[in-house]
């Protein structure tokens, strides 16, 4: 995996200052993340955009978290609006989701220990989607340097124009030149190591779908270009996988996970980008967007080998593998199942929903108990400790009652 850097040791201790601020979370989460991406024939994960989705995510035994900026747009960005992945939201909307998730882990983790209720590590790694950077170099340090702060074990940036981003999936993507997003990788590089954090660096190329580019500055660029210009000013370009497969092999340098956002779910297109890239590094780990954009069925109609894709994929080296706004799609088709049962069945549909929540509690499911759940018991105890028992909630409660 790539670890070159464009600048010094000594650069990076002038910029620490004089008191080295310790971010734990980071820090520990990239600990980890280094150690399952060595161990695990390949990382699974999906898109979480609140800190009770990703508790949700732990119990039923996923091993990290992705906080995808599409989701963080739709559903959970700070200006409160719905905004498509066009990095439209402000900039602090993803470092607030990360601390919102760490925030949730930390209390499930107090609730755990007060009680003895378990030995679940709920602290898991966070991947965290910086999108194009929301600007220039200067920009993506700063993201990534609050990414960090949040507590994120990793950070993903993408070779697009943060002025025209889109999501992967969408037409009218820019890129920027090669060198310019080797920069925006830099520069998070350069805020890990200013954070002794050792967080993750992913690199992610759109040359697969993306037909236009910003400038020709580069001359690795220029074989793909047309030689025509749009009314905007940018250059028309070809684009494809094989543009794809040449940024993969530029930013694996500098890159701990490269990846090739694509327009289908194909194994042959992604052998091709994974020997291309290993090719040149033979030990660079790879990543894939198993996007919910695809139609899966459609494209893989066997239930057996859409089973057995990401496991063929993990054998490529594609060693993170992620359904990016899968707790979008999870959380409004559940929402929406639920809501059109109780219109037509009233509270036998909620009784329903709760009897089936008390037979996954056999599968380690806990939020049946709610108040539990959200930590009335650890601040019981806080009443206790300091004098208030007698004001404790949960003694007398309905749920420790009824449940």
């Amino acid at each position: 995996m790539g670890n070159r850097r464009n600048y010094t040791s000594e650069t990076v201790r002038s910029l620490q200052g004089t008191v080295q601020v310790e971010h734990t979370l980071a820090k520990l989460g990239a600990q980890k993340l280094h150690k399952l991406l060595a161990e695990e024939d390949y990382l699974q994960t999906f898109g979480a955009y609140n800190g009770q989705q990703a508790v949700q995510h732990v119990k039923a035994g996923l091993k990290a978290i992705y906080v995808s900026g599409w989701q963080a747009a739709a559903a959970a960005n700070t200006s409160q609006q719905t905004y498509p992945d066009q990095s439209l939201y402000p900039v602090d909307t993803v470092p607030v989701v990360v601390e919102n998730i760490n925030a949730a882990f930390t209390r499930q983790d107090q609730i755990q220990y007060l009680g003895d209720e378990g030995d679940t590590d709920y602290f898991v790694p966070i991947i965290a989607d910086a999108e194009a950077g929301f600007g220039g170099a200067l920009n993506a340090y700063e993201l990534s340097r609050n990414l960090i702060v949040a507590g994120s074990a990793a950070v993903h940036f993408e070779d697009q124009l943060a002025a025209e981003k889109k999501c992967g999936h969408l037409g009218g993507k820019v890129l920027v030149p090669t060198s310019q997003a080797i920069r925006n990788l830099t520069s998070a590089r350069l805020a890990a190591d200013v954070a002794e954090t050792g967080t993750l660096v992913v690199a992610r190329t759109d040359a697969e779908a993306a037909r236009l580019l910003l400038n020709d500055v580069d001359e690795v660029d220029r074989k793909f270009m047309t030689g025509k210009r749009t009314p905007e000013g940018f250059y028309e370009m070809s684009g494809g996988l094989d543009m794809g497969c040449e940024r993969g092999q530029a930013f694996a340098e500098y890159a701990d996970l490269v990846w090739c956002e694509t327009s289908n779910p194909c194994l042959k297109d992604a052998k091709r980008f994974a020997d291309a890239v290993r090719g040149a590094h033979p030990d660079q780990m790879l990543a894939y967007n198993c996007s919910p954009s695809f139609n899966w069925r459609k494209s893989i109609p066997g239930d057996n080998e859409l089973r057995e894709f990401q496991r063929e994929l993990g054998k490529l080296g594609f060693k993170w593998q992620f359904i990016t706004l899968a707790g979008f799609h999870a959380t409004n088709y559940a929402t929406f199942e639920f809501a059109e049962a109780y219109k037509k069945n009233g509270m036998l549909a909620y009784s329903q929903l709760q009897e089936a929540e008390m037979v996954a509690q056999l599968r380690g499911f806990t939020s049946v108990k709610h108040q539990h759940e959200v930590g009335v018991s650890y601040f019981d105890a806080i009443s206790t400790a300091v004098g208030a028992g007698s004001v404790a909630a949960l003694q007398d409660s309905t749920e420790e009652d009824q449940f």
